[in-house]
């Protein structure tokens, strides 16, 4: 097989919009930014009252987990899988709930945090509105 052939049996339709393709770097760097995030949290159980040490260890620890979760998805969202889209969005929920109860119960935290929550809200928006649909609907189609 040549490079020709391959080459000829690619549609310009099976081309990834830039939509998704912005929402993969979001993804991505919101992934980074979240397990960033997460060991600062769990950095700063020091400096809390001793009956907050398990909630603030806790509350790291899941933002972190949930970041690399989100790592391990987003080349799944690159390759237009439908599942990577749905396990993103759940993983972006929890970490959305993560980052209002860190917003809620720190101090520290309130402006790193925030943009972070709305970064991964727009990335949702992004992965879910009607471009972004239509392509994972059509690399589904295809399959």
């Amino acid at each position: 097989m040549t490079a020709d052939t391959h080459e000829s049996r690619r549609s310009p339709a099976a081309r990834r919009p830039v939509v998704v393709t912005v929402a993969v770097v979001m993804v991505y760097l919101s992934a980074f930014a979240n397990v960033l995030l997460g060991i600062l949290v769990l950095l700063s159980r020091y400096q809390v009252a001793r009956a907050e040490v398990l909630a603030v260890s806790l509350l790291g620890a899941a933002i972190i987990l949930f970041g690399l979760l989100l790592v391990a998805v987003a080349s799944g969202l690159a390759r237009s899988s439908r599942l990577s889209r749905v396990l993103a969005t759940i993983y972006l929920a929890v970490l959305i709930t993560l980052n209002a109860v860190t917003i809620a119960t720190t101090d520290g935290w309130d402006w790193s945090t925030a943009i972070q929550l709305a970064v991964q809200v727009l990335v949702v928006v992004v992965l879910w509105a009607p471009p972004g649909s239509r392509h994972f609907a059509r690399a589904a189609a295809a399959e």
